[in-house]
This record gives C-alpha cells, structure tokens and sequence, in this order.
C-alpha cells in the first residue's frame, strides 16, 4: 500500500514530468477536448514505461504510480486545450 507522502511525491512528480509538461503542450496543439485528453492520457502511459523503473534491478512500476500518470495527463491535456481555447478568445 502506498503511504500519503509517497502518493504526494508520485502525483508532483507527474506533474512537473513528462505527464504534465507534455500534456499540456500537447493539449495547446489542438482544439479537440476528446484528442486533447487523449494524448495527454497516451504521454502519461508511455512515460512511465520509458522513464520509469529500472530495468537492470528489475523495479517494478506499481499500477497506482501509472494510474497517477495517465490522470495527469488527462487533466494536463484538458487543462492545455482549456488555455488554447481562452487564448483564442482575447
């Protein structure tokens, strides 16, 4: 089971990691809500399996850690076409 600290640690980590920078990149490239969230939601799968664990000691990416980062990069996503859509306003 994942302590408090340890579930803070993992949600900051995604979201200054590759979940929420390129989430909301990705997210400001588009107009689409659903294509947003999307890639957001395919950054945050792919990131852990990249970048995550190691492969050499054989560490284990818990399924919490990669439900975090798909979340992450969902809101990211949305949070990216959210911006480009009030940007586009002014």
């Amino acid at each position: 089971m994942l302590s408090f600290l340890d579930l803070l640690g993992t949600i900051g980590a995604s979201v200054l990691g590759l979940p929420g920078i390129i989430g909301v990149a990705l997210g400001m490239a588009t107009r689409k809500w659903a294509l947003a969230a999307g890639l957001g939601g395919l950054i945050g799968l792919l990131a852990p399996m990249i970048l995550g664990g190691s492969h050499s000691t054989h560490v284990a990416i818990t399924p919490m850690e990669y439900t975090v980062s798909v979340l992450v990069g969902l809101l990211a996503g949305l949070a990216g076409c959210a911006i480009r859509h009030k940007g586009a306003r002014i």
